[in-house]
């Protein structure tokens, strides 16, 4: 009898479930069925653009069958409404495809991205009061720094669930091969980084890689561009205001926690709730990492 390597079989196992999909999606697995990304970068992880808020690419990270998450596919973003021309250039040389919107009708109507004739990628986008959001954090000023960073662990899980249809429809756009595709809130952080941590958790990242990119905010997101509904921001106390545009890590764990207690795990979650069956996952990852 044949015997194969632990790595073999494993890569067997990819090849049977790619094989059982029907023939037209299995055909568009194949990398010639996608964009091929830029043979070099101009960047490591943010993208090098004038009016860029928090705008960065999610390729590059390793998954746990060590192969690593495809380059220039997957971007992640904060508002787009301060690009610049040369930004759209850019941004069209990358063969942007497709652009989820998570803001609220009011967000976007404040900050609506001028996309030049012609270049505007499909966008996607839900109308919705942003009070949906905005009541978990009223009162702030009564509030001292460590009881807001409750608040906000308290309300990541509510984003998961009232999104829950926006994040189902962006991953139907990425198992129809609809990118290379950017999706973004105004900061980038909140509904953009429970988006991305489905993303990389479906691709197969190791848990704590998927909340080292959630923290990555951090580093890359710039008060100076921030939306109407958060210019009380910097209004608050200096202690406040660094809660308010932080990216904690009891945040996305508050997520992870609802995500590894629903009955069976977090793989159970992605079947029940996102729609992310085993041949989905497969689809996904045979799309999107290397």
């Amino acid at each position: 009898m044949m015997k194969f390597s632990r790595s073999a079989a494993g890569c067997f196992s990819r090849l049977l479930l790619v094989l059982a999909l029907p023939f037209e999606i299995a055909a568009a697995e194949a990398p010639a069925a996608l964009p091929q990304p830029p043979a070099q970068y101009s960047y490591d992880r943010a993208l090098p653009l004038d009016g860029g808020q928090n705008f960065r690419d999610l390729g590059g990270y390793p998954t746990e069958d060590h192969r690593h998450v495809r380059w220039g596919l997957l971007f992640r973003s904060g508002s787009l409404h301060a690009l610049t021309p040369a930004d759209f250039s850019y941004l069209k040389m990358l063969g942007l495809r497709t652009e989820v919107d998570f803001r609220s009708t009011q967000e976007r109507a404040a900050e609506p991205t001028d996309w030049p004739t012609g270049q505007a990628p499909q966008i996607l986008a839900d109308d919705y009061d942003f009070a949906i959001l905005g009541r978990h954090m009223t009162n702030l000023q009564d509030m001292t720094p460590d009881e807001v960073q409750a608040k906000m662990v308290e309300m990541y899980p509510v984003i998961l669930d009232q999104f829950n249809g926006q994040y189902r429809r962006l991953f139907d756009q990425l198992l129809a091969g609809k990118v290379p595709l950017a999706f973004h809130c105004s900061a980038g952080r909140d509904r953009t980084g429970i988006a991305a941590a489905l993303v990389l958790t479906a691709l197969g990242v190791p848990r704590e890689t998927v909340i080292q990119d959630y923290l990555l905010t951090n580093r890359y997101f710039q008060m100076a561009q921030v939306g109407p509904a958060a210019q009380t921001w910097g209004k608050l106390p200096p202690a406040m205001t660094k809660v308010m545009v932080s990216s904690a890590r009891p945040s996305i764990e508050a997520v992870f926690k609802l995500i590894d207690g629903y009955p069976g795990g977090a793989k159970a979650y992605l079947r029940d709730r996102l729609g992310l069956d085993q041949l989905k996952i497969a689809r996904l990852r045979a799309l999107y990492t290397e």
